[in-house]
């Protein structure tokens, strides 16, 4: 079985393991893959170590996260289509051209997600869904997974955590207890201004929090901005650690305060207090389990919306207070942790 997850984010990525637990589950002794590009494939061998394999995609026409290699198409269409999958079936959501890859890998059938209206052809019902596009995206996965005979064996993200990483956090010496602030995402329209991330930062620090900054790298000038506008200090980390080190990191805070990105979904699959910020993005589709998970945001007229940088005044960012944030920080903090998501 061939799955198309053509996807970068590590919230989409940890959002799409229960419903490949449950594969597995159903299916203990089949060849499982996930088609994606090469680099998150070290994400997905920690967050799938059953037995899950791995095929680089070098993009494709159509899917937008990642430019196409055109030359490399062709070689890697007579690489697949030699594997000859029994069944490749389309988990990457509500877009036709990853339908058109799906049907371009040479599987002996295809399935997953599919738009009504968009296929050539009349889809196998017995294998197709629907794109559910109204429900969490954990569970949108599980009920293609349902769909196709594979029992859902829980909800819960999982992040293996071992001992280089507990090693890893611990060289960072940041001292607990430590809140977290993550001011960068991918995208501009979901990111909060980073002055407010620094008053949030004081009112924790105030509290007796040592306040620490995290970031991927690329985000660097994001996190200083953060640091050096607060007036207490902060341990500016950006870059500083893997996935590993940052997940043991991220357990042992008391605090986390995200965008809506992937140290959100990881602070659920950890257990970790948080508040994440929604602004375009859809609390529906990504939120987790209140009040442990809080969200902070404010209804405005074009929110969620699609867009990666706002057409207009960034409304959503504006009208989120900082107050509001840190009411909900006491929400999530007042709740405390649990052992998982």
């Amino acid at each position: 079985m061939l799955l198309v997850r053509a996807r970068v984010g590590l919230g989409d990525l940890l959002c799409s393991g229960p419903a490949v637990r449950a594969l597995r589950a159903r299916l203990p002794g089949a060849r499982i893959a996930i088609l994606t590009y090469p680099e998150v494939h070290p994400v997905l061998e920690r967050l799938h170590p059953e037995g899950i394999e791995r095929l680089a995609l070098p993009g494709w026409p159509g899917i937008p996260e990642r430019p196409v290699e055109g030359a490399a198409l062709p070689g890697f269409l007579a690489s697949v289509r030699a594997e000859r999958f029994d069944l490749a079936l389309q988990a990457y959501g509500a877009n036709p051209a990853a339908s058109g890859l799906t049907e371009a890998v040479g599987a002996r059938r295809t399935g997953g997600f599919f738009v009504p209206g968009s296929l050539p052809a009349a889809p196998d019902l017995g294998t197709h869904l629907p794109y559910p596009q109204h429900v969490h995206e954990v569970r949108r996965h599980l009920r293609l997974v349902e769909h196709l005979g594979a029992p859902a064996a829980g909800e819960a993200l999982t992040v293996p955590i071992g001992p280089a990483d507990e090693a890893e956090a611990a060289a960072l010496g940041v001292a607990p207890p430590y809140a977290l602030l993550h001011p960068g995402a991918t995208s501009p329209s979901r990111r909060w201004p980073l002055e407010r991330f620094a008053t949030v930062g004081d009112a924790l620090a105030a509290r007796g929090f040592t306040v620490a900054l995290s970031g991927v790298p690329g985000e660097e000038a994001a996190t200083a901005t953060v640091a050096g506008a607060m007036r207490a200090p902060a341990v500016d980390l950006c870059g500083r650690t893997g996935l590993g080190g940052y997940a043991a990191l991220l357990r042992d805070a008391a605090l986390l305060v995200a965008n809506d990105t992937g140290s959100a979904h990881l602070a659920a699959a950890v257990g970790t207090p948080s508040v994440t910020l929604f602004l375009s993005g859809d609390p529906v589709r990504w939120s987790y389990d209140a009040p442990r998970h809080a969200v902070a945001r404010t209804q405005v007229e074009c929110n969620p919306c699609p867009h990666l940088t706002c057409p207009i005044d960034h409304r959503c960012a504006d009208r989120l207070t900082v107050a509001r944030v840190l009411e909900r920080a006491e929400v999530a903090l007042a709740a405390g942790r649990c052992a998982g998501g």
